[in-house]
């Protein structure tokens, strides 16, 4: 019989290390899997990789083929013959948690089974809200109320879904069908979900008509939730226990409220510092001024030098934003904006005309320039 190279078969070439064949087997293993690939021949593929992986991934075998071929196999070879082949050294369930996510009821193949049982206690998921700030609310932190609907549980039937509670005769209380399938590689068992209890195992003599036998109602509830100040878009608030409810007695999930902040229509943030643009006049930057400009504490004044230039920036220590969770508060910069004005008095253009008589050309960036005249 011709067989295919047990190394094209895991896609690599020959010498490939051990972790090179478990990954690749994993990788392959997870792609023909019966439970997910549906498509025709999808199992004799996946028999045909877990027969490569049997030989590659004992040390012993792997030393025969890579001498002898599959001759190594044939006719009482110098491996003894291929029966079937073991798994005792691979961890099966890391591939199947990779699948599924580790929710999958318990696939196990030849000769295996890791079974979990779907009335097992099970946290409740966890829900992502998105709130809405203003740039004020963000930087000085504030009290929230969130209104949301979430799965609490049932209190008729307290999460059962019924009443009359019974073992399921159909798995046994184990939530679990087990169902096998003969093949020369040895016996394929896969576990599904008992259909009768839904993976519970236990049935009821009557379903509770609140939740409807699901043991859960939706409920509209009101949190309130107290913001830190810093906070930023994109930032999260974990509030543990809040979240949908659990199955079988297990914990209920967690809420993240996860922020949006609106820009301010004056400040520009970048971490915990803050920009804030300022205007003056030609006259305050000649001669120097005081001038009112806002905070987040708050109106101070900031002492502006004469001569100061379009574009400067000055630094006011500590009037930025706290950090979160931190006692340290970033700083806030101010960047000058000499305005030029665009229309004139007829006595304000006197003036202008008067100072332009004068020498004014004794800025060393003018004399720089006009030396190059």
């Amino acid at each position: 019989m011709n067989k295919k190279d047990y190394y094209e078969v895991l896609g690599l070439q020959k010498g490939a290390s051990d972790e090179d064949i478990k990954r690749a087997f994993r990788k392959l293993a997870k792609q023909y899997h019966p439970d997910v690939n549906k498509d025709p021949g999808a199992e004799e593929k996946f028999k045909e990789i877990g027969e490569a992986y049997s030989v590659l991934s004992d040390s012993e075998k792997k030393r025969q083929y890579d001498q002898f071929g599959h001759a190594a196999f044939q006719n009482g070879g110098g491996a003894g013959g291929f029966g079937g082949f073991s798994t005792e050294d691979f961890d099966f369930s890391s591939i199947f948690d990779d699948l599924f996510g580790g929710g999958f009821g318990g696939f196990s193949s030849f000769g295996g089974s890791r079974g979990r049982s779907a009335n097992r206690p099970q946290k409740g998921r966890d829900r992502l809200i998105n709130v809405d700030l203003s740039f004020e609310e963000a930087v000085k932190g504030c009290k929230k109320e969130i209104s949301l609907e979430l799965d609490e549980e049932c209190d008729e039937c307290s999460g059962k879904g019924g009443f009359g509670e019974t073992t399921c005769s159909a798995c046994n209380g184990r939530g679990r069908i087990i169902e096998e399938q003969r093949s020369f590689l040895g016996i394929f068992q896969t576990e599904t979900t008992c259909k009768t209890c839904n993976g519970r195992g236990k049935t009821y003599e009557r379903k509770c008509n609140h939740c409807k036998g699901t043991g859960h109602i939706r409920t509209k509830k009101k949190i309130e939730i107290n913001i830190p100040e810093g906070v930023d878009t994109g930032h999260q608030l974990k509030i543990t226990g809040k979240g949908e409810a659990g199955y079988n007695g297990g914990p209920n999930g967690d809420i993240y409220f996860e922020f949006k902040v609106k820009n301010s229509p004056i400040f520009e943030r970048d971490g915990i510092d803050l920009y804030l643009t300022v205007p003056i006049t030609i006259t305050d930057a000649v001669l120097g001024c005081k001038k009112e400009i806002p905070t987040t504490d708050g109106n101070v004044y900031l002492e502006i030098k004469a001569g100061t230039q379009n574009g400067s920036k000055l630094k006011l220590k500590g009037k930025g934003v706290k950090g979160v969770n931190s006692l340290r508060k970033g700083d806030m910069y101010v960047i000058i904006h000499v305005v030029i004005p665009t229309k004139l008095s007829r006595e304000q253009k006197k003036l202008m005309d008067n100072l332009r008589d004068t020498n004014l050309e004794n800025d060393s960036e003018i004399k720089k320039f006009n030396q190059y005249l």
